[in-house]
């Protein structure tokens, strides 16, 4: 706690000199200050964001929270949130520019949510609070509080906890890392980044999780990129001890290889997860997609298959695969299924067939249809007497809707069959049924 604080002095110091360094070299030019009293020769940006949801359950979670007691788990509840931020940028003669950011975000759920997703709850704190330099596109260092994502987001994306005393579970509008450090190099097709990340985590659930690590991307085209990854992350071994010196590999490819044909695209992606005689866990995934541009509505249809891998019991070595700091590109990745993904289950011990159709009946309107067949690795690892592999079936519908530049409302229904892992693991055999209705406000 005392190094967290100590790092946001830090950043508070350091951006605070850098605006005290800015006016003064203002003031050496010119009297004249801009309409909102900020150093005219800093390019400002304000921007506001705010959201409000609700979600409703039928027989959630497939698991009874009271022994032996076989009730309807039947929950709503609604999440709002508003995030401020302001952002600048000052250029050198040079043409190169010092930039820094401060945002805040207010979270608060209420209704009938369980417990672990925040119960009636509401929070405000400080999400961005970074400065960096920049020459162009070609060199970029940034610290402070501040996001970072890699890649389509199956290893790392959020970097920031919700849920809890945070609340805001689905919202998720906190994104920066409780401090990060990162350096970027372009050059033609080329970038290199390196990085170290703190996530920002719940108070009741720190496990302490930070990395550092290495990324090189490769731009082939307008629509081909391959990239490799390597980290090693940190945390409490009394919380995860499997993770405090974990080393991570990362291989991926995202490409249209045909040019003839570049409405047929292909993605893959594994992971390696290494840490002496602790774990040794793997994943990867594979997807097929097309689109159908000159048709009506351009569908586009999609097909992955994802492994996460599972622990073996016969072993001693752990084998389940840490699912880390995974987060929302889009639709299904990498919380795979709204029922299953969001409430039920993680990227480890599993593995996911994913049948999915998009189609664009509008320019403001987006919609889709997705359908999961989830199963085990290694069921008997789910529970003591589990033999059964099939986890669930799910179906989910959504619409995003751009209602105009600022607004953008979402509607999603979502239907998932327990499988026979779930009703040996938890004695559940209704069907869990779900809908949403999210409005976002973007300025």
């Amino acid at each position: 706690m005392e190094l967290a604080v100590m790092r946001v002095r830090f950043a508070l110091i350091l951006a605070a000199g850098l605006l005290m360094w800015t006016s003064a070299s203002v003031g050496a030019q010119t009297t004249e200050e801009s309409s909102t009293g900020l150093p005219p020769a800093v390019d400002w940006k304000f921007n506001f964001d705010a959201t409000w949801g609700t979600f409703g359950f039928a027989n959630s979670l497939f698991q009874n929270p009271k022994e032996g007691v076989h009730e309807n788990l039947t929950d709503q509840w609604f999440e709002g949130s508003i995030k401020p931020a302001l952002s600048g940028s000052y250029k050198l003669a040079s043409s190169s520019e010092f930039f820094g950011k401060v945002s805040a975000v207010g979270e608060r759920t209420y209704g009938s949510s369980p417990v672990e997703f925040g119960g009636d709850v509401s929070s405000f704190q400080v999400d961005d609070l970074s400065f960096g330099w920049r020459s162009g596109n070609v060199l970029n260092f940034e610290v402070g509080r501040t996001p970072y994502e890699l890649a389509h987001g199956m290893l790392l994306w959020d970097g920031a906890a919700e849920g809890g005393s945070r609340g805001g579970y689905w919202t998720n509008a906190r994104k920066a890392f409780e401090f990060a450090t990162i350096g970027r190099v372009n050059s033609g097709h080329h970038r290199i980044e390196g990085f170290y990340l703190d996530k920002d985590e719940l108070q009741e659930s720190d496990s302490g999780t930070r990395l550092g690590g290495a990324n090189y991307e490769y731009a082939l085209g307008e629509h081909s990129t391959f990239g490799a990854t390597y980290m090693r992350f940190f945390a409490n071994q009394a919380v995860k001890p499997d993770r405090d010196g974990m080393n991570v590999f990362n291989l991926r490819a995202y490409t249209a290889p045909l040019p003839k044909v570049p409405d047929l695209s292909f993605e893959f992606e594994y992971a390696s997860e290494r840490n002496g005689d602790l774990i040794s866990s793997n994943a990867w995934t594979l997807q097929g997609g097309y689109e159908l541009s000159t048709v009506s509505w351009k569908p586009t249809f999609a097909y992955r298959y994802a492994f996460f891998q599972g622990d073996d019991p016969a072993t001693i070595r752990n084998e389940n695969f840490d699912a880390l700091l995974t987060g929302m590109y889009d639709w299904g990745y990498w919380w795979q299924g709204e029922i299953v993904g969001e409430y039920i289950g993680q990227n480890s011990n599993l593995i996911s067939n994913l049948v999915r159709a998009h189609f664009a009946p509008a320019e403001s309107v987006g919609a889709g249809l997705m359908f999961y067949g989830f199963r085990l690795d290694h069921p008997s690892s789910l529970a003591e007497g589990v033999t059964s592999d099939n986890l669930a079936q799910e179906f989910d519908a959504y619409i995003d809707w751009k209602i105009n530049p600022h607004f953008t409302a979402s509607f999603v229904g979502a239907f998932a069959n327990p499988g026979a892992a779930v009703r040996q693991a938890f004695d559940r055999t209704k069907n869990f049924s779900y809908g949403m209705v999210f409005l976002a406000y973007r300025y």
